[in-house]
């Protein structure tokens, strides 16, 4: 007895000193997730969700993290890296989104590479012995990337900590913009055993939702986000025939900065012509402006320089100013994750802001014909794939991995195609595998000195004409002896008193010295063949690719005009519905929460006191009085309600005069 006794007292003592341990090293480790945080960002909390994405990968599990669009999702795995040995792999699709977060990390002095399409194949060996053997954070690459066997042979070796999924949503038959090169991210999974992934998307239904965590092979469903819901934010559809006019208009009375997105760049700037003819600051901003003229745009934006950035969807990646009053559509979207995405960025700061969406008869018809065009016929793609090879000068066999610029606009004229017909055409081939098409001229040139400090050091004394533009290259950058560091022209000229373009000749000449290897920035979009070019006739899309993707993208639109279409539930309640949030109250802001519900009062109270009276006779039968009794609402509108649910036949009497659910009646109609 004394010895069972003894025993019980030493099981208590190592449980309770087993317990401050445990708290303390969570704590720890928590501590050190902050100390990260404010260190390298200079923030003393993190945003929602973010402390909850971290502690989950922190504890090795497969997580999928849903943030809105502005949330702050890089730095749930930037900050998890930082906190362990090795280095965490980040699969992206964004070529600008991997260049600026890899300039962003380096400039805090965090060690970061990036792999991706259009990078010679020098760079490609530096990046990949670096991630190696340099010590480095984090490795950045395409999705594509992950099917080339020459990478994978050196990603197997790596010492990785994490594998980060960005724009998950991408990995989904189901999802808006589907890549199959996503689904070759779980191929690489075996080589990493306890390596957990974290996945990462603003906008997903809840198919899309558990089909990323299916495709990435997570062994336990495990989503973390949210609610969608964007209480500063009043979401607004206006039924106009005459959209310009009512767009100056509103722009005029508005306050504070704003966005209005439309679908062509020929529409971008012919609106902002028309506001700047109204004395507003305005500018247009498009993919098909030089980069360097992209750039000033939104800085000047960014600042406050410029008031209203009339856009396409191409003003997006990036776009974080918190202080945006307004987000117009004139056009109507493709999607509702597209909309979702694009109204968002209003109110980042958490005070009021409005998105407004116009819509008339004539956007069905547009909508509809988008479909057609977004899916043109498989002779119509085989043509483009051979004109283009004829385009390239690319024999049949050759061109696998290799990189072309590529001007559609020049191509479509050459071969009397129509530009969307060849921009469509291209897509459904990557979709495909076949080739891929990066829209970005590229943000930055990238330079590697070729020789050593000491060799360098012996140019420099013998070569007076390009001693002070050397040690303003070195003062300027750091890592230029062992990575390819991205450098800016203008910059560089401006630290020493150069033009652009003698900065760009005295850089050629340092290349032809082999003192540097200098590639300038890429003035054109590109092509890059997946797969040996191969006959025309040999191309197939699949059902996956094309009559499954039809499908879905037709039910997208359809979404889209019925949202804009409907006139009798609010606008948050459907946005939150089709992002699966199906118990959301309406938000007593927008037009139809504002209109008056034709049981005469307004569509905000009927709508509330509709789901209350619902939840309670999904209960039990009541009385009239009994209801009345049980709902904290004012008595003359839920009788109001009541007996307007009763003339509908929504609502009838049973058998002893109390009320019940019509059980003919469909849930989701009310």
């Amino acid at each position: 007895m004394v010895l069972r006794q003894r025993d019980e007292m030493i099981v208590l003592r190592l449980e309770t000193a087993l317990i401050p341990q445990n708290l303390s090293m969570f704590d720890n480790r928590m501590d050190q997730f902050h100390q990260i945080l404010s260190e390298y960002w200079g923030y003393d909390h993190f945003r929602p969700l973010q402390e909850d994405i971290i502690r989950s990968v922190a504890d090795g599990k497969d997580t999928l993290g849903l943030m809105p669009t502005g949330g702050g999702k890089s730095i749930t795995f930037q900050v998890f890296a930082l906190s362990r040995p090795g280095m965490t792999l980040v699969v992206t699709p964004l070529i600008a989104l991997i260049t600026d977060q890899v300039e962003n990390l380096r400039s805090k002095g965090i060690k970061a590479l990036a792999i991706y399409s259009g990078m010679s194949s020098r760079e490609i060996d530096i990046a990949l012995n670096n991630a190696l053997y340099g010590d480095y954070k984090f490795l950045y690459v395409s999705p594509e990337r992950l099917q080339s066997p020459y990478f994978n042979a050196y990603l197997v070796r790596m010492k990785l900590n994490l594998i980060t999924v960005d724009e998950a949503h991408c990995i989904s038959q189901w999802g808006y913009d589907f890549r199959p090169s996503y689904l070759a991210i779980a191929d690489i999974r075996a080589a990493f055993p306890g390596v957990p992934v974290l996945a990462l998307t603003a906008t997903a239904t809840a198919t899309v939702v558990g089909d990323i965590q299916d495709k990435l092979l997570f062994p336990a469903k495990n989503v973390l986000q949210k609610s969608f819901r964007r209480e500063n934010l009043t979401y607004l559809v206006r039924t106009k025939d005459d959209k310009l006019g009512y767009l100056l208009n509103t722009v005029e009375k508005a306050k504070g900065t704003g966005i209005i997105y439309v679908r062509s760049r020929k529409k971008c700037r012919e609106i902002a012509l028309m506001l700047q003819q109204k004395e507003i600051t305005a500018d247009y901003y498009h993919a098909g402006l030089h980069p360097a003229s992209r750039r000033k745009k939104q800085e000047q934006w960014m600042n406050g320089e410029c008031r209203v950035m009339v856009a396409t969807n191409a003003f997006g990646m990036g776009i974080d100013k918190p202080d945006v009053r307004f987000v117009l559509h004139p056009d109507l979207p493709d999607s509702l994750e597209a909309y979702f995405q694009e109204a968002g960025r209003a109110g980042r700061d958490g005070k009021a802001a409005v998105a407004v969406m116009l819509f008339n008869s004539s956007d069905k018809k547009r909508l509809h014909k988008m479909v057609t065009d977004s899916f043109p016929g498989i002779e119509t793609v085989r043509n483009v794939y051979q004109s283009l090879a004829n385009y390239l000068q690319i024999a049949t066999g050759s061109g696998k991995g290799e990189s072309y610029n590529f001007h559609i606009e020049d191509f479509a004229r050459k071969f009397n195609f129509q530009v969307q017909s060849v921009y469509h055409s291209l897509k459904l081939l990557e979709r495909q595998g076949y080739l891929e098409y990066d829209e970005d001229e590229g943000n930055f040139s990238r330079l590697n000195f070729l020789l050593q400090r000491d060799e360098l050091y012996h140019i420099q004394t013998n070569n007076k004409s390009t001693d002070e533009f050397i040690k303003t290259l070195l003062r300027s950058y750091s890592g230029l002896f062992t990575d390819y560091v991205s450098v800016d022209e203008e910059v560089i000229g401006r630290r020493i008193n150069l033009t652009r373009d003698e900065v760009y000749q005295t850089l050629q000449l340092l290349d032809k010295m082999r003192i540097v290897h200098y590639i300038p920035r890429r003035e054109s979009p590109s092509i890059s063949f997946t797969i040996e070019r191969i006959d025309s006739r040999r191309i197939v899309l699949s059902p996956e690719n094309y009559q499954k993707r039809k499908i879905k993208y037709e039910e997208q639109v359809e979404s889209v005009i019925q949202y804009a279409a409907t006139e009798d539930v609010c606008r948050s309640v459907l946005l939150l519905r089709y992002f699966g949030e199906k118990e959301s109250l309406p938000c007593g802001k927008c037009d139809i929460c504002k209109g008056e519900h034709e049981s005469g009062i307004s569509h905000s109270d009927f709508e509330r006191i509709q789901q209350k009276i619902i939840a309670q006779l999904n209960k039990q039968p009541y009385s009239t009085a009994e209801l009345v009794r049980a709902i904290d609402e004012p008595e003359p509108l839920i009788l109001n309600v009541t007996r307007w649910l009763l003339d509908k036949g929504r609502l009838q009497l049973n058998h002893v005069g109390l009320l019940k659910m019509n059980e003919n009646e469909n849930e989701h109609d009310y």
